[in-house]
């Protein structure tokens, strides 16, 4: 026995290892040499994403800043709350302003009669409004095509049958489809109100060539659409004094609804989240205190054992 002691102590297995210090156990801790060699990589990535964002920030301004037209200015909107709605009286009243003036040159083939109920008219005033108009249909049983009066699944007509006859009307220059223009341009309905009520005389040094209007608000200043609005171009059926300023308001809010169908009913599912939300937010926290109070309030006591 002695002797097999004596050969497993000249073999080291039984040669006692002296005992690590700290810093040599934290060495050995492959979750402090992780920590140690991605620290200073996420700081260069967020360093670089930072840099960026801030590069790409100062392009856009500038961009905007050596641009020829002038920014519109922010309107005081009722529905740019957080929880407001638009007002349908104003969409009710930017539609009169709309097929009064605006399609005569402008289509909306996204937009149909279905639409306008329970927004701004109800069921039998928008089978009226699509009752006004003509539509093409067909081809019936003798496979010939034929006309009707329009019905609530049309849409709104165009006032041109293609591009190329708009562009011949309007001296080269394709008027846009209004169904999603204030999401398409920047500034939504300020950039509308302002176009629509900022036109001026030309200054000194701007050259317009024939059948352009000069507009600030509008890329490069000319514009091929002549100013449509004035004070009492049409008559609101309510009765609405109709100036300028008005007609451009109430036919942005609409525009703003063609754009945005869904903006009221967006936001009434924001107050339903909210709402339920806060419920369980607060159900969860009586729960987490109810279950969780023995365990924080619970003491414990070492008692040694009696000899």
């Amino acid at each position: 026995m002695a002797a097999t002691l004596r050969r497993l102590h000249g073999l080291r297995f039984l040669k006692s290892t002296p005992a690590l210090n700290l810093q040599q156990a934290k060495n050995l801790s492959s979750a402090t040499n992780w920590a140690n060699s991605h620290k200073k990589l996420i700081g260069a990535v967020g360093a670089i994403t930072g840099g960026v964002g801030a590069l790409l920030f100062a392009l856009e301004q500038s961009v905007e800043a050596s641009g020829t037209e002038v920014h519109s200015p922010a309107q005081p909107w009722t529905h740019r709350g957080l929880f407001s709605s638009l007002d349908h009286q104003s969409v009710r009243r930017g539609y009169e302003v709309y097929k009064q003036v605006c399609s005569a040159c402008h289509s909306m083939q996204y937009i149909a009669y279905r639409n306008l109920i329970g927004v701004s008219h109800t069921e039998a005033e928008a089978k009226a409004e699509a009752e006004q108009i003509t539509v093409k249909d067909g081809p019936d049983d003798t496979g010939n095509y034929y006309t009707r009066p329009g019905k609530l699944s049309d849409y709104f007509p165009s006032p041109y049958p293609n591009e190329e006859a708009a562009r011949a009307a309007n001296n080269g220059a394709y008027p846009p489809d209004l169904s999603y223009i204030v999401s398409a341009r920047k500034g939504g309905e300020d950039y509308i109100f302002a176009l629509l009520t900022g036109y001026h005389d030309a200054p000194a040094g701007v050259v317009l060539r024939e059948g352009q209007y000069f507009n600030p608000y509008f890329p490069g200043g000319a514009i091929s659409m002549a100013q449509v609005l004035y004070n009492e171009v049409i008559e609101y059926e309510d009765g609405t004094p109709p100036t300028q300023s008005q007609l451009a308001k109430d036919v942005a809010t609409f525009l703003k609804w063609t754009s945005e169908p869904e903006h009221d009913d967006r936001k009434q599912l924001l107050i339903k989240v909210i709402g339920i939300l806060t419920f369980l937010t607060a159900i969860a926290y009586y729960i987490k205190r109810h279950k969780w109070s023995t365990l924080k309030s619970r003491k414990i006591v070492f008692v040694p054992k009696d000899k």
